[in-house]
């Protein structure tokens, strides 16, 4: 039996570590490259990896890594369990100094969270989570909203993709934010501080799988646009798109997602 626990305790001191690593290297001054595809990469991002991969996988070492700053490699497919990080999700917030940015980790047994820290610095807010046993904000326990209404409701998504002419029965006024981080906003609907998080492109693993056990500890529903369950460790890492809800909510939205075909994941550089 994996002792839930301890890996969170080990995740959630890591994460602590990584973002005074990360506000450390920011002071000192950034170095930053594009990656293939055109996403910024910083020297930040590289030391939070790398510090993050030692600290872990020494005190783990059968478990198997995927992050996004590490070259995958099948190796992960054959460990039951593993760790997936993204050593920094919202770098270009990161780079200007906006506080929306995060460090998400989480274990993955059997292709699902168990244990799961969003850690973001420049806010002081620590989400974490282990299956069957809650979710919590610094030490205290959160809940997704009671939100029943898609009117008026708050909403992570972007509204010109809302607002436009792509659906076939027109959405309610909603009301629609921005956060760069995608597991910050999974977190922020976790916390009942928003009623859902809506996105209709492919999310890769890093990205999405801490905010996922958070959100669902906390009471949230979380699936692709078509209300289907997501799988981690797969050879391909990534889910299709993203719903992560209030659990009135979830069928509302999915019910007119679903007439959104299913976008084909097709093989491309890691951002």
């Amino acid at each position: 039996m994996i002792d839930l626990a301890a890996d969170l305790k080990l995740i959630r001191e890591a994460a602590l570590l990584a973002g005074e690593l990360a506000l450390a290297e920011r002071e000192l001054g950034l170095n930053i490259h594009a990656k293939p595809g055109g996403s910024p990469v910083t020297n930040a991002d590289l030391a939070v990896d790398a510090m993050l991969k030692a600290t872990l996988l020494s005190a783990r070492p059968d478990y198997g890594w995927l992050s996004e700053e590490t070259a995958d490699t099948p190796d992960r497919l054959s460990r039951r369990r593993l760790f997936v990080v993204d050593p920094i999700d919202g770098t270009a917030a990161y780079m200007k100094g906006k506080p929306w940015w995060c460090i998400p980790v989480a274990v993955v047994e059997d292709g699902r969270p168990v244990a799961a820290v969003i850690h973001a610095p420049a806010l002081n807010e620590t989400f974490e989570a282990v299956s069957g046993g809650g979710a919590t904000l610094n030490g205290k326990p959160i809940s997704a909203s009671d939100t029943d209404d898609l009117d008026d409701a708050s909403v992570l998504a972007d509204a010109r993709l809302m607002e436009g002419p792509l659906w076939p029965e027109p959405w309610p006024p909603m009301r629609f934010e921005k956060r760069n981080a995608i597991a910050y906003r999974m977190a922020l609907v976790a916390a009942g501080a928003f009623d859902a998080a809506i996105a209709l492109t492919p999310k890769w693993d890093w990205d999405v799988c801490a905010g996922a056990l958070i959100a669902t500890e906390a009471g949230a529903r979380v699936s692709d646009h078509h209300g289907r369950p997501w799988l981690f460790n797969q050879p391909d890492p990534r889910q299709t798109s993203l719903i992560c809800a209030a659990p009135a909510l979830h069928p509302l939205i999915a019910r007119r997602t679903a007439s959104i075909p299913l976008a084909p994941v097709s093989p491309g550089p890691r951002p």
